[in-house]
């Protein structure tokens, strides 16, 4: 009698007589090779050419996508799993479409200024420092004032296009932050006293309507991270990944995953979902930047966050 098949070695099973197409769709795995998926880690990394492209004021008008999809096995662009982050260079006075299949798209005003419509409808100016909140999936212009203009936009794109998932028009409001109430809004955070259990001093984003989940998005959180001189902010993890866009700092680094990882104005940088990793200013006098974008909601709700010292 032959030996019997390892139930890890079975494979997926099939109805052994369907009676309708319902039925021979129909799959059946076991408790020892259902759960031994194993897909590609999200890379840790840094988009600095990706960043020089956009930010050269010769580029012509068009994208500039930080994509790992290859690397993490994705058959739609991303940058992590669940989200994705691209540059947009605007050449002067020209303009820019987009049409994200997202729940929205979270904006920073790099350099330059500019304005933003869908259809006749003017929705808001912007300039340098600036962010901003648009929710939902739109048909949008973007147009350059004279000196041109680059922005970073963060999506949760991949997270849709593999979950299968439709995008709908919403009648949720488009939110601004400018830049000078930032930095309003920054100098009151500096001058309260701080707290012994927060992880440094942060300004984070929420709207009127998602003020009782204290966040920008329905899936992902964003906040202005700050690294005072000569300080560093002790290693931690946390189950979100996160995308961070590099605002000031100099002298700066990353460690992630136990990889050195040196800052670059306005690179995109890459912490996978748990990987340790702290963040180092080594400057004497300037304070560093950094803003970051997490998939957090979803953890937030699910109660998974995991965020913790290491």
């Amino acid at each position: 009698m032959p030996a019997a098949m390892r139930m890890a070695a079975m494979g997926p099973q099939r109805h052994a007589a369907p009676a309708d197409a319902a039925q021979a769709r129909a799959r059946f795995f076991n408790s020892a090779n259902a759960f031994n998926i194993r897909l590609p880690p999200v890379p840790a990394h840094s988009f600095a050419a990706e960043a020089r492209r956009a930010m050269d004021p010769q580029a012509p008008t068009g994208w500039q996508p930080c994509d790992q999809s290859q690397a993490m096995g994705s058959g739609n662009p991303a940058t992590t799993p669940l989200m994705l982050a691209r540059y947009a260079h605007i050449a002067p006075g020209e303009t820019l479409a987009s049409h994200f299949v997202a729940t929205g798209a979270i904006w920073y005003v790099i350099a330059g200024s500019g304005c933003t419509q869908e259809g006749a409808c003017a929705l808001l100016a912007w300039s340098a420092g600036d962010v901003f909140h648009v929710p939902g999936t739109r048909d949008l212009r973007h147009t350059a004032g004279p000196e041109g203009a680059t922005l970073w936009v963060v999506t949760d794109e991949p997270m849709l296009a593999e979950g299968g998932l439709a995008a709908r028009a919403t009648d949720e409001g488009v939110v601004h932050y400018p830049a000078a109430e930032i930095a309003r809004q920054l100098a009151l955070v500096y001058a309260a006293e701080p707290e012994p259990d927060t992880s440094g001093r942060a300004l984070i984003f929420s709207s009127e309507g998602l003020e009782a989940s204290h966040n920008i998005h329905r899936t992902m959180t964003l906040s202005l991270n700050t690294l005072p001189p000569g300080e560093s902010q002790a290693a931690h993890r946390h189950n979100s990944a996160a995308i961070t866009l590099i605002v000031d700092g100099e002298d700066c680094h990353s460690m992630v995953g136990g990889e050195r990882i040196g800052w670059e104005r306005w690179t995109t940088m890459v912490t996978p979902p748990g990987a340790p990793h702290s963040h180092h200013n080594g400057a004497a006098t300037r304070r560093a930047l950094f803003l970051i974008v997490q998939d957090g909601q979803f953890h937030y709700r699910a109660r998974t966050m995991g965020f913790a010292p290491v």
